[in-house]
């Protein structure tokens, strides 16, 4: 099977629909408006099946300047154009702006239909055809089949049928290995179904029974059944028309503009990157401007900001940011159009280079989106993981950034990382250069501690954290990395090539400390009194005794009390003696075997709780050392 979707385009009155039944069968007015007053008012739909399984869906589009709204939901997702133009009037107002709208769209091929030729003569028809052929010059329609058809008298619409055909087997396939993206264009209950959506899957496949997500509205559901053509379908791929039942969501919770994909993969815009041009009739776009701007089937009020000018004249392009007043959702590499605010009319699109763009430092820094619109995948994918810095981007968000298949962003990935180009920890990837800045800042801020601390053994894990501005979940991946340049003791953080050095004066001040805590015993000389003792700033103090504590010559009591370790194991032989006349042991009773004060027996006696050698119990304590 093969599925291919034509859109009708063309002014009002100039028998799109007319035509659409005449080749179809199918009367895409649906609307009983659209019937009493014999113009089309919202989109139709219709299908065309060949015998060999070519099957093309339908979009007719309203011609009315005033639909022009309507007319663009039906323009995402098209394959070629059916450009309608009648031959008793010839090109109109809505012919140039169809036409302009579907080559900002980049519509790659199309055919034209001159309707309502059995209303004059064919010379006339020659004449309309010749103006056509000027008309559609330098565009895709270009060296399109012209032809003549009547919807009344069957004139040529068999030919056009098999034209129709031909072009549509030249259209290439959409993939069917995109993620699904399926942008809603009609919302309605069926009695006994429930809520019911359509539209144009534009990538991807879905099957009943899977979960899908709608954006921006955040519902999650569930594909309660699938229709295509009018036919029940198990699976549902790119290129058809697909009508989606969903399971526990109220029609009231969905709108036109909203759109079905896999969970997970997507996430709501407010703001694009993009190449906006403007039309070559098209009034100036003014920075900062406000424009109504259409992707597939959303529309939503968006300001413009220019980045290297202050005003886009008639027939430029550049680049730019469009800021919405509502989130839609897209991907780099859709096309989208613009119209003015008032009057309402188009006057350029572009094609969405970045639906999450970051804050840019000046206008001119735009060396991402040059990549992004004239880079092949491997480069764009390796800007995109270098603009998410040390934070990095699962590829996951990367198969909802980019419009392409799947398998490509995958094999994309792996051959970045084969040139060594970004690094995937714990599947977020990260760009070399991030990470080679992130190496260099590390180097720098423990060499910068080591140079002010000398007597420290390493900075403190969080302080080192928090200092380098990282979230706790990728620091201690990216830490890991640089095992074998850095040490993590604990919750210490040490270059490799680091030792504590102690000077000659330090090394007698050490000797010092040890004899005035073992002459102190059970009543040491707290922190402060050595500092007056020995006339040390209390800074270099705390260096020394942290230093001597790890190299294991003094136990630390308190961040003000510290003793030597034979004074440490006199307490612990003390208490053992003691526990093996008595179990239990009070506070006086412990002062008094260690022949010191209160002052002094409950920091001691905190130190043995904490580290689990005694036991409070209310007032008593218990040895847990045998």
């Amino acid at each position: 099977m093969r599925y291919v979707i034509l859109g009708t385009a063309g002014h009002i009155d100039h028998g799109k629909s007319a035509l659409v039944k005449a080749l179809t069968g199918i009367d895409p007015d649906r609307l009983k408006e659209e019937k009493e007053r014999g113009i089309t008012i919202d989109l139709g739909f219709a299908d065309l099946t060949y015998p060999d399984g070519l099957t093309v869906g339908i979009v007719d589009v309203p011609g009315h300047e005033k639909l022009v709204r309507n007319m663009l939901a039906g323009t995402g997702g098209i394959d070629l154009v059916l450009f309608v133009i009648a031959g008793d009037e010839g090109i109109m107002p809505q012919s140039r702006e169809h036409l302009a709208i579907c080559n900002l769209l980049k519509t790659k091929s199309g055919l034209i239909a001159i309707t309502k030729a059995d209303l004059v003569e064919k010379d006339w028809l020659d004449l309309v055809a010749d103006e056509v052929r000027t008309f559609v010059k330098n565009t895709f329609l270009e060296n399109a089949d012209i032809i003549p058809v009547s919807s009344k008298t069957g004139l040529n619409i068999g030919l056009l049928k098999e034209r129709i055909k031909e072009a549509a087997l030249q259209v290439e396939p959409k993939s069917t290995k995109g993620l699904f993206r399926l942008p809603i264009d009609r919302v309605f209950t069926l009695k006994g179904f429930g809520t019911v959506v359509t539209g144009t899957a534009i990538s991807g496949s879905i099957s009943v029974d899977e979960p899908v997500e709608i954006l921006p509205a955040n519902i999650k559901s569930r594909v309660r059944g699938l229709h295509s053509h009018g036919r029940p379908i198990q699976t549902a791929y790119a290129g058809q028309r697909v009508a989606i039942n969903l399971q526990g969501v109220e029609k009231e919770e969905l709108k036109r503009g909203d759109s079905i994909v896999v969970p997970g993969r997507f996430t709501p815009t407010k703001a694009v990157d993009a190449k906006v041009e403007l039309l070559s009739d098209a009034p100036p776009l003014k920075s900062k401007g406000l424009v109504h701007f259409h992707l597939s089937t959303s529309e939503t009020i968006a300001r413009v900001i220019l980045y290297d000018r202050d005003e886009l004249k008639v027939g430029e392009s550049c680049y730019c940011q469009f800021r919405f007043q509502e989130p839609l959702i897209s991907m780099s590499g859709d096309r989208y159009i613009i119209r003015r605010f008032s009057p309402v009319e188009t006057v350029g699109g572009g094609e969405v280079l970045e639906p999450s763009p970051l804050r840019r430092r000046k206008k001119g820094d735009i060396e991402d989106l040059m990549i992004f619109e004239r880079g092949g995948l491997d480069e764009k994918i390796s800007m995109k993981v270098r603009q998410s810095g040390l934070h990095g981007i699962s590829p996951m968000a990367l198969e909802g950034w980019i419009k392409a298949e799947v398998p490509a962003i995958k094999d994309s990935i792996g051959i970045l990382k084969e040139k060594g180009l970004i690094l995937n920890i714990e599947d977020i990837l990260i760009h070399k250069t991030a990470f080679d800045v992130f190496r260099e800042k590390v180097f720098q801020t423990l060499n910068d501690f080591h140079m002010k601390n000398p007597l420290k053994p390493g900075m403190p894990k969080e302080e080192f954290r928090t200092y380098l501005k990282i979230d706790p979940e990728p620091f201690g991946s990216l830490i890991t990395l640089l095992k074998e340049d850095i040490v993590i003791d604990k919750e210490i953080v040490r270059l490799g090539s680091f030792r504590v050095a102690l000077s000659q004066a330090d090394e007698t001040l050490k000797t010092k400390i040890l004899g005035l805590l073992e002459k102190g015993g059970f009543q040491p000389p707290t922190k402060e009194e050595l500092s007056v003792s020995l006339e040390l700033n209390q800074k270099h103090l705390s260096d020394i005794l942290q230093l001597m504590a790890k190299e294991g010559s003094l136990v630390r009591i308190n961040d003000s009390m510290y003793i030597t370790v034979s004074v440490y194991n006199k307490m612990i032989e003390t208490l053992k003696n003691f526990s093996s006349r008595k179990p239990e042991m009070t506070v006086a009773e412990f002062r008094d075997i260690l022949s010191t004060t209160r002052k002094y027996a409950l920091p001691f006696l905190e130190y043995l709780d904490s580290n689990k050698i005694t036991l409070r119990v209310r007032d008593i304590r218990k040895l847990l050392l045998k």
